[in-house]
């Protein structure tokens, strides 16, 4: 029997040509593999093979999405694929977006069974989980062995056509399909298990996961907004140009502390943004957008507000830890109490 012969998409970080830098890379179309592509291979043997590669920048990709996507589809076309394969993108999520928008298309269009992973809270995975199969992965690359551990059989039943069992079976992320599913135990045995295993703080996996949310008591409100000094912050990675502190792009490790004395807008030519989870086109032409310096302006000017703080903090929220996170916020808000601030607003993307 032939092998089955897969097309890989990846972007420009995966395929070792570089990050940031390399983001506006047009599509190209390689034969044979990158070093993901190499793990599928290799854990399908002798019964699949990627014989062609294709490479996108994220930046070109979200910058041009319905160009990239027809000289794409082309590309995948021209090799006669029986499979078309992408990612995975973890929580990075301009590639994950590309990865779920590029498969669809392949589905809807050429008829190939395709397949991608991606973390669960990357934005590609909300808008495309109920279309296509998506692997759930852990956030970061560092999950590689894992999601092509559960990847390649995945594809490999796909590419047969096969029955594809629950999510919780394959290692998809749910997809709004229920499919039957029997059980060794009946309900009541497992549930009486994971309650002895919860008591006795012990490993257990509920079959029901319940949303987990942060309780934080609101500060009292701020009686006279004409008298208060006012600061921004973001997790929308605004930077000066260049990016100076070197903010991550993703799971940030750090925070930026940025002088605003002077600046009444955010304009293109002196800011931008470090974040990658979203398509910093829009943001990076108009800085305004994600840290609203001119509209803040304009209200100190009108005494709406007695004034905005000289200074603000900026990191990226995509995959930066919750730990992380609150050690920032604790650190800069000390620095606001300190510099008299009474009220803070928290922008994102």
């Amino acid at each position: 029997m032939a092998k089955i012969k897969v097309v890989h998409y990846v972007n420009q970080f995966y395929a070792g040509i570089g990050g940031e830098e390399k983001a506006d890379i047009t599509p190209e179309l390689r034969v044979g593999t990158v070093p993901a592509g190499d793990a599928l291979n290799k854990a399908w043997g002798e019964e699949a093979e990627i014989t062609h590669t294709i490479i996108c920048g994220d930046s070109y990709f979200g910058e041009n999405m319905d160009k990239a996507s027809a000289e794409i589809m082309e590309m995948v076309k021209s090799t006669g694929a029986d499979m078309f394969i992408a990612g995975p993108a973890f929580n990075a999520g301009r590639y994950g977006v590309a990865c779920g928008t590029i498969a669809t298309n392949v589905k809807n269009t050429l008829g190939i069974p395709v397949l991608t992973g991606m973390y669960v809270e990357n934005p590609g995975a909300d808008m495309y989980k109920t279309q296509i199969y998506i692997v759930a992965t852990k956030d970061s690359g560092a999950g590689m062995r894992d999601a092509i551990k559960k990847m390649a059989p995945l594809a490999l039943k796909l590419a047969r056509g096969e029955k594809i069992e629950a999510s919780c079976v394959e290692g998809y992320i749910p997809n709004g399909v229920r499919v039957n599913l029997f059980e060794k135990e009946c309900g009541a045995a497992r549930a009486v298990k994971m309650l002895i295993a919860k008591l006795n703080d012990k490993p257990f996996v509920t079959e029901f996961p319940m949303p987990d949310f942060d309780r934080v008591e609101p500060n009292p409100a701020v009686l006279d907004m004409s008298k208060a000094t006012v600061a921004l912050c973001t997790s929308g990675g605004s930077v000066p140009k260049g990016n100076p502190d070197r903010i991550e792009s993703s799971s940030a490790s750090h925070y930026g502390e940025y002088d605003i004395t002077g600046v009444m807008s955010m304009d293109g030519d002196h800011w931008e943004t470090a974040h990658g989870g979203y398509d910093p086109v829009y943001v990076n032409e108009d800085g305004n957008r994600c840290l609203p310096v001119d509209v803040l302006r304009e209200m100190e000017a009108s005494g709406r507000i007695g004034k905005l703080h000289n200074k603000f903090y900026t990191t990226v929220g995509n995959g930066t830890a919750v730990l992380s996170s609150k050690a920032f916020a604790e650190e800069y808000a000390q620095k606001m109490i300190n510099d008299g601030v009474d009220c803070v607003i928290m922008t994102s993307t």
